[in-house]
């Protein structure tokens, strides 16, 4: 239209939708549509994580499914370890759909919300790879809200999102090379997170001037016991100095979380590597009543097998249209300190006084750390 010396346009410029599904929905935190993220950073991502574990630790397993808008890539893996002697792990990567409402399957790996905060579906469908499963996870109470992630290097942020962390039992059965082992609620349980906001994903990018020091010191310990369930993590600089940290005790049901006023904790490293030999844990509530946490580890799972550092399947990288792989090795690896072995889940046997439980203490410890006496890299 043209009205005195003014044109006014209103236009669909379907080179550049942005629209999807979701955006029918009263769901908006902004003027913009749901697929725009609140920067342009190639590093914005939404994540979810699931893990899973029998009680006697004969079975573990794990599911990543991240996608990164701003670089219009999806990825998602699955990796299981039977019985402690090899961790197998399928991979699959491609282009990012417009509508976000698609967004939750990557080639033959695919998470379903079953119903929002309660119970997911993971399917996986890849016979010629000879590895498949249906598996649900039912929670166990509401989900918790951990403090949120923001770091800067000098005036570029390096993290900043949020994540939640949640509790429950798993059902369903997972097949590998043509085995299908049952996984029941009674014997079977673990935890899952979502995340979403701004870390480093992809490949390495330059960032001009050096600022800082490379270093990062990460224990995040979500546990199951019979009647609740413990969390903990902590994020140290390499004086010892926190710049995040989470305890809360969980009971099942509908009660609310128990949020505690400080953690503590002392790990001991096993010799020749970054790996806790042992870990204990003082969570200490508003009234200074402490409740430790025992944590002694059976195992690691390397987080490489759902794509953490991994130099094939990195999270982020472009590898095409579609791909997707299968990698396998032996347990325990030869070479612990490794780049690609530091980042774990260490599956472990728990005590809370009485209390006997099973859960896991993910490390990833790059860097120095004074406490630890780790120098260099």
């Amino acid at each position: 239209q043209y009205a005195e010396g003014v044109i006014c346009a209103t236009y669909w410029d379907y080179g550049h939708i942005v629209l999807s599904s979701f955006d029918d929905y009263p769901i908006h935190s902004s003027s913009a549509p749901v697929n725009e993220t609140a920067s342009s950073d190639s590093n914005h991502y939404d994540r979810y994580f699931f893990n899973g574990y029998r009680a006697d630790a004969s079975v573990f397993f794990a599911v990543a499914l991240g996608l990164y808008p701003n670089r219009h890539i999806t990825d998602a893996s699955f990796s299981v370890i039977i019985d402690g002697k090899e961790q197998i792990s399928l991979h699959s990567s491609a282009r990012a759909p417009q509508d976000r409402a698609q967004a939750n399957k990557v080639g033959p790996i695919e998470v379903k919300v079953l119903e929002p905060m309660k119970r997911h579906q993971i399917l996986v469908d890849s016979p010629e790879h000879s590895i498949r499963c249906d598996l649900t996870f039912t929670a166990r109470s509401g989900p918790i809200q951990e403090p949120h992630f923001l770091v800067k290097a000098g005036q570029r942020t390096v993290f900043d999102y949020t994540r939640l962390t949640q509790f429950g039992h798993w059902s369903g059965w997972i097949e590998v090379d043509g085995i299908k082992h049952n996984i029941e609620p009674a014997t079977t349980s673990g935890s899952r997170d979502r995340s979403w906001g701004v870390r480093p994903i992809g490949p390495p990018a330059d960032v001009g001037a050096p600022v800082g020091e490379r270093q990062f010191y990460w224990l995040w310990a979500p546990v199951n016991f019979a009647t609740f369930a413990t969390h903990f993590d902590v994020n140290e600089y390499s004086s010892g100095e926190r710049w995040h940290e989470t305890g809360f005790i969980i009971p099942d049901g509908d009660s609310s979380p128990k949020e505690m006023k400080k953690v503590v904790y002392r790990s001991k490293l096993r010799a020749g590597t970054r790996w806790a030999e042992s870990c204990s844990i003082d969570l200490i509530d508003h009234d200074d009543a402490v409740s430790t946490v025992e944590l002694t580890p059976l195992f690691e799972f390397h987080m490489t097998g759902i794509g953490y550092g991994n130099k094939d399947w990195g999270h982020g990288h472009w590898k095409g249209e579609l791909a997707v792989g299968l990698e396998r090795w032996n347990l325990p690896v030869e070479h612990p300190c490794d780049p690609s072995n530091l980042h774990i889940q260490a599956i472990c046997r728990a005590t809370m006084g009485a209390h006997t439980g099973i859960g896991i203490l993910e490390q990833l410890l790059i860097g120095p750390h004074q406490p630890s006496a780790l120098t260099g890299m």
